[in-house]
């Protein structure tokens, strides 16, 4: 009968001591999975919060250019045109409907019938904002390269015919934390720090 409750004994301390060492084994696992976790986590939010802003600023850019596209362009020598206007209105209204930072944007530069309004307040991320309406843009109706460039800056018509439009560009600032928590990770990977869209639509007037 005492060899038996030795026997016991001695296995309910071997089954003591596997239990603690699979909860040991648990924690180290966890310790190394944690910062992975983290990483997804964060990455899922923050590219999908990046993605819907640009969609919103896809929308916007195509709203505005067409808003301004359908105004009378009679008024494009005066140095606030109304079609011009009424298109920046928008996208700011956009903003602020929106709860986007504006960034303190103002009318900083014209020229060529292209209008630039910039943002750089302090509560501004890093690269700030820019909202460039060009009422002159022009690209070659049959080109496959009549993708709008960033800055709305036409393209050379060539031999071809050239579609006078209207080209609205955004260009807004987003603040990136993937890039932070990557870092645990030994990554250096950097990303833009300013999201761009450009909508465009031919002049009616």
């Amino acid at each position: 009968m005492k060899a038996f409750r030795q026997l016991r004994s001695r296995q309910r301390n071997a089954s003591d001591g596997l239990l603690r060492s699979d909860r040991g084994a648990q924690v180290v696992e966890f310790a190394v999975a944690l910062p992975l976790l983290i990483v997804f986590v964060v990455g899922i939010f923050d590219f999908s919060g990046a993605f819907t802003l640009k969609q919103k600023l896809t929308n916007v850019a195509r709203d505005a250019a067409r808003a301004a596209a359908a105004a009378p362009s009679n008024d494009l020598t005066s140095a606030a045109p109304f079609s011009v206007t009424a298109a920046f209105q928008l996208v700011n209204n956009y903003f602020v409907a929106n709860r986007l930072n504006t960034c303190g944007v103002t009318l900083t530069s014209s020229s060529a019938l292209t209008w630039t309004y910039t943002g750089t307040s302090a509560n501004c991320p890093a690269g700030g904002l820019k909202i460039i309406i060009n009422r002159g843009y022009y690209f070659p109706a049959t080109s496959a390269a009549n993708i709008a460039t960033t800055n709305c800056t036409p393209q050379g018509a060539g031999a071809q015919t050239a579609v006078i439009s209207t080209c609205v560009s955004i260009q807004y600032a987003y603040a990136w934390r993937f890039g932070r928590v990557a870092s645990l990770l030994g990554s250096n990977a950097s990303l833009p720090n300013v999201l761009t869209a450009t909508g465009v639509a031919m002049n009616e007037n």
